[in-house]
């Protein structure tokens, strides 16, 4: 089977379910933001050295996926079981997120990204996961999406600043602060 189809060539691309959409559709450019958040929590997961971290952070890419394909389907297809977003997949970011963040100073101030390879990842993670956000509360806007999705990437971005400042600190890597 060839990778390529030549359907994209003119701008077009199907969602789950073959409706044909232009690659500019918000729906494809919320799947494909939370694809590139994918790739690059893949790219931090590489420098992670904590096994516990790296264990949320895969579980977390796989949720990625997840709400990828949720965002690729037109219409809300029935999904197979394990494309779901749920209370509990948020109440798990909001877990890993309040044990990093008890173990960190007060937050007193803005964080200047830099300064630390591993935590300035997180920043990139941080900010495309911002930037999803804003898609997909706009595509919700057109089509009723799953709630937990939004809460989940709000959250996730929360995840993404507190696991900067965790590496930071654990490292014993200054903040700097604006």
């Amino acid at each position: 089977m060839k990778i390529y189809s030549k359907k994209g060539d003119k701008g077009k691309t199907s969602l789950i379910g073959g409706k044909v959409v232009d690659k500019h559709n918000l729906s494809v450019d919320a799947y494909g933001t939370i694809d590139e958040l994918n790739s690059f929590t893949g790219l931090l997961k590489d420098y992670i050295k904590d096994d516990k971290i790296t264990v949320v952070l895969n579980n977390i890419q796989l949720k990625l996926f997840s709400i990828g394909s949720l965002l690729a389907s037109a219409e809300n297809q029935n999904m197979p079981e394990k494309v779901n977003i749920e209370k509990k997949d948020v109440e798990d970011i909001e877990s890993n997120i309040d044990n990093m963040n008890d173990q960190l100073p007060k937050l007193k101030n803005f964080i200047i990204p830099g300064g630390h390879k591993v935590s300035s990842y997180c920043h990139v993670c941080r900010s495309i996961c911002r930037r999803a956000e804003r898609r997909i509360s706009e595509l919700n806007n057109n089509y009723k999406i799953n709630p937990y999705i939004l809460s989940y990437i709000n959250r996730l971005s929360d995840f993404f600043f507190v696991l900067s400042r965790h590496i930071k600190h654990s490292d014993n890597i200054e903040e700097t602060h604006w």
